[in-house]
């Protein structure tokens, strides 16, 4: 009875510790974005920074170059992502306009042939503008991090400079400890440089696919099938969304379904193509999981936790994959 009790005791504890945890993100989530953003930037360069050491250059040299690096293509990404918020910004309330006109022919000719939609699903259920809106709102929290650049670019190099003495630090303490760091830290590398490739490479695609198309902030949707490419499964969706509805108002419904073909085909070859052929199937998550952490991490950290969220969850599970006793976790965050 006694231990029952304690077994109890134990897993009130737990919960009540994980609450807590999650409260206290939630309300520090303006200090932990920029946070968990640097981690994330300074896992991307660390391959990179090791690359240049294997090629003869000092870790000194190495290190001032991958920095270089960061500044210039954060400086870039700032400026394209800026300028294309605004021009969005300006041409929202006709994209909106021009979406509800749409809307409307829609709803009309449904009508017409007898399928009625009461007001109330129309203007609420059936609103694409909602889309535009939710949009707005991701890239106006994207403009605010960008105020916090500085702080990310410093917390980036200082966690570069520390990145080497991990390893040596945890051997102190225990080989055991040492080897599993070095192989987390291996496998987790390896997901997000091919993860990286992967997203470079369908951002590239998409801005092709949507400058030859005319249509509006090509560089923009661009950019963020890059960013949402992180996202397996679920992020390529979102990114096509906006993108083929902004064709739909400003070109017709031909150039629109040319833009979702696009997509379609990009997403194909890079999700069920080269990702699996790099990456292998042990690396990945269940589309449920993906959701899942995408409703979790969004609600926690606001829209940058959704971008955040796969790379979360994905180091979660690595680091479940790594200890025999829980790996039977990471399997069930695995596809199947």
């Amino acid at each position: 009875m006694t231990d029952h009790f304690s077994q109890v005791s134990r897993t009130v504890l737990v919960l009540a510790a994980v609450i807590m945890i999650i409260a206290g993100m939630k309300v520090s989530a303006s200090l932990l974005v920029p946070f968990l953003l640097s981690v994330f930037i300074a896992v991307l360069s660390l391959p990179a920074m090791n690359a240049l050491e294997r090629f003869g250059l000092s870790a000194g040299v190495s290190l001032l170059t991958v920095i270089m690096g960061v500044f210039v293509a954060g400086l870039m990404l700032s400026l394209l992502i800026g300028n294309s918020i605004d021009e969005f910004s300006r041409s929202l309330p006709q994209y909106q306009q021009q979406i509800t006109v749409y809307k409307n022919q829609v709803i009309s000719r449904l009508a017409g042939i007898g399928v009625e939609i009461p007001e109330s699903v129309g203007s609420d259920m059936l609103d694409p503008n909602a889309a535009m809106r939710l949009l707005s709102s991701i890239f106006r929290s994207f403009g605010s991090v960008l105020t916090n650049s500085f702080l990310i670019f410093i917390t980036v190099i200082f966690i570069l400079l520390e990145a080497k003495s991990f390893s040596k630090k945890f051997a102190q303490i225990s080989d055991e400890k040492s080897q599993f760091v070095d192989d987390f830290v291996g496998k987790l590398n390896g997901y997000m440089g091919i993860k990286t490739w992967t997203s470079v490479i369908t951002g590239v695609l998409v801005t092709l696919l949507l400058w030859s198309l005319d249509v509006d902030n090509a560089r923009l949707w661009g950019v963020m099938a890059f960013l949402l490419n992180y996202v397996p499964n679920i992020g390529s969706i979102i990114a096509a969304v906006p993108a083929v509805l902004l064709a739909l108002v400003q070109l017709g419904p031909g150039t629109a379904l040319l833009a979702a073909l696009g997509y379609l085909v990009i997403n194909i070859i890079i999700g069920s193509v080269l990702e699996p052929r790099f990456m292998g199937k042990g690396l990945g998550l269940s589309t449920l999981v993906v959701f899942l952490s995408l409703v979790f991490w969004g609600w926690v950290l606001g829209p940058v936790g959704m971008l955040l969220s796969v790379p979360l969850t994905i180091t979660v599970k690595l680091a479940l994959d790594s200890k025999p006793e829980t790996r039977w976790l990471g399997v069930l965050l695995g596809p199947a």
